[in-house]
């Protein structure tokens, strides 16, 4: 494998870096009034609407300049924000918000504008559900809040949607159907506010990522400077209700192609304050005196679960052979057979070399994400023997194998069957990671089976560019949570959802009677609503009928961190859904890296008080 330039350069920064003993903690700023965070980054955003984007990477800047009804602790409780009470109706269909007085929306450069008031999340919520500005979150609100998927399709009136403004400090939604876990939706883009008169001012181009005056600001921080490719700057929010609690009073980010490779060098010399220390650097600095001790593990997160999915409707280039494929893809003992041949912990040792099977995911719905009466979701019967053991299995693997092979025969499929593996070209952890599978799996099932082509797709617009054009035989997908129940982790494997990955209901496939059941599966629990216990059973039921048929492959959970940081991420606002943890607000800036004593330091002291909280609730 050819070493990209990038690497290079952080092998000769590197070196200058052990020659010059420039180790051990950072300059210490002591001559700064105020704490200013720095950090590089590789990718720039498309948007700065808040309200119409599903990317993660996106929403992390509404995430800190927008407030919303609740917010969550660093221990993952709902805590009041712009909303200081709320309640819900006895019959569990509306659900009725408070709001605090004096919170105002302010320009780039902090000057108030208007206060914010329950109007603004209802105009937010037009926008949202208004077809032509194509908010990719529009569909959370369809089923959920009332009549806005007939409003989204028709256009009509919006008077019968299920928002209200009573007065500026009255907030009251209605839903299609009890929700108990509604609160926990709130904290996503689509249920953020927005100042109504700048919305109706500038229609698509709000939040356009040409400046930091397509937005007002209501939350942590406002973006001061938003300089495409070149800088952007959160400057604290003076006007906020709860300033004192954003300790941070800037953020500097500037973009750098090369991020990812030149990060760790510059925060051992003390230029930026936070580096990723990714797998191929990894050794390196855990096998040097002096660095070794400053690379810490992160906080671990359950909201994000990463599968391995199959193209059913494969649209790629002939020389790959789609239509031998589609015969072999559609095939159950052919996807047992890849499924119980892959390792995923010698893949998974590829960003996690130290504790892989600490990631091991072999459920779609990561456990500890909700449970009930203390048992964990993913402890409900259908899921239980699935969750604890590994899929991995290599005698089954060459049985699955050879029953294919029978079968495939039959209809006319050819050997070896060529399976096009894709990734994204800029991340070296998931080439490697294709590499290994690769070449693991073809060496248990034989090259007379399977021939795998791993390919490099483009660095940007990935998923545009090869998910849904269906570029690709097999591919690693996630998906991340956005409210605290199982269904938000069926969201792409349901035939009413636009990023679906399996085959759509009447579509001409051999595979269709083993999808139709799984889609009635999934009904079946979606009409579980009031009873969790017999919701969270249904939902078990049809999530393990999907792995059980390998329609899908269970991988991983997000991976921890390796990182050198002057922050404690035990202080962040903490949830597995929404976008708590992208959130900056609580957290303290240290003038130094935080060694790994430190560190265990902050996450005991976490626990400590976890626990606390916990027997209080009690």
């Amino acid at each position: 494998m050819k070493v990209g330039k990038g690497m290079v350069l952080l092998v000769l920064c590197f070196s200058l870096l052990l020659s010059s003993g420039c180790f051990g903690t950072s300059k210490i700023r002591d001559n700064e009034v105020d704490s200013t965070y720095r950090l590089l980054y590789s990718s720039e955003v498309s948007t700065l609407n808040y309200l119409i984007t599903s990317s993660s990477h996106e929403i992390r800047i509404g995430a800190n300049v927008i407030d919303t009804l609740v917010e969550y602790d660093s221990f993952g409780n709902v805590i009041p924000s712009l909303a200081t009470s709320w309640k819900t109706s006895e019959d569990g269909l509306s659900i009725t918000f408070e709001l605090r007085e004096g919170e105002y929306w302010v320009n780039e450069k902090g000057e108030k504008i208007a206060e914010v008031t329950a109007k603004d999340f209802v105009s937010a919520m037009q926008y949202v559900l208004t077809k032509e500005y194509e908010s990719e979150t529009a569909k959370l609100l369809f089923g959920l809040i009332k009549n806005a998927k007939d409003y989204y399709e028709s256009q009509g009136d919006f008077e019968r949607v299920g928002v209200k403004a009573y007065g500026n400090y009255t907030l009251v939604y209605t839903l299609e159907q009890p929700c108990p876990y509604f609160l926990s939706y709130l904290t996503y883009g689509c249920f953020m506010p927005a100042y109504g008169p700048l919305l109706e001012e500038r229609k698509g181009q709000f939040g356009a990522a040409t400046g930091t005056d397509t937005l007002y600001y209501n939350g942590a921080y406002v973006l001061s400077v938003f300089k495409p490719q070149e800088k952007r700057t959160f400057q604290k929010n003076e006007s906020n209700w709860d300033a004192d609690r954003v300790y941070i009073e800037k953020i500097e980010e500037t973009y750098n192609s090369e991020a990812t490779t030149l990060a760790p060098a510059l925060a051992l010399r003390g230029e930026i304050d936070y580096a990723a220390i990714h797998s191929d650097l990894l050794d390196t600095f855990m096998k040097q005196e002096n660095t070794k001790d400053l690379v810490t593990r992160g906080r671990k997160k359950t909201d994000y679960s990463y599968f391995y999915i199959f193209n059913f409707k494969p649209k790629f280039d002939k020389r790959y052979e789609p239509e031998n494929w589609n015969k072999a893809v559609q095939n159950e003992n052919f996807r047992l057979a890849i499924m119980s041949a892959m390792d995923r912990v010698k893949a998974l040792r590829v960003v996690e070399p130290n504790h892989p099977e600490e990631l091991l995911l072999n459920t779609i719905t990561p456990p500890n994400f909700v449970s009930f009466e203390g048992k964990d979701y993913t402890e409900f019967q259908a899921l239980n023997n699935i969750s604890k053991r590994d899929s991995f299995k290599k005698d089954m693997a060459v049985i699955y194998k050879e029953k294919a092979m029978s079968e495939l025969k039959e209809s006319g499929c050819t050997f070896p069957v060529k399976i096009l593996l894709r990734y994204r070209a800029n991340s070296t952890d998931w080439a490697n990671e294709c590499i290994v599978l690769a070449q693991q799996i073809e060496g248990l099932l034989g090259k007379d089976f399977i021939k795998f082509v791993v390919e490099a797709g483009p660095s940007q617009n990935f998923t545009s560019q090869v998910r849904e054009r269906g570029d690709y035989a097999m591919l690693k997908a996630n998906w991340g949570a956005d409210y605290a129940d199982p269904q938000t982790f069926t969201e792409v494997f349901d035939q009413h959802s636009a990023t679906n990955y399996l085959p759509l209901r009447g579509e001409k496939l051999t595979i269709m009677p083993v999808i139709d059941i799984y889609y009635d599966l999934l009904s079946e629990a979606k009409e579980s609503v009031l009873d969790i216990k017999e919701r969270y059973i249904a939902y078990a039921n049809a999530e393990a009928y999907l792995i059980k048929h390998a329609l899908v492959i269970p991988f991983s959970m997000s991976p921890v961190s390796y990182q050198m940081t002057k922050l404690n991420t035990y202080e962040s606002s903490y949830a597995s859904f929404g976008v708590s943890t992208s959130r900056y607000k609580g957290m303290k800036y240290y003038k130094v890296i935080l060694n790994n004593r430190i560190m265990e330091i902050n996450k005991a002291v976490w626990e400590k008080e976890k626990k606390t909280k916990e027997r209080l609730v009690r």
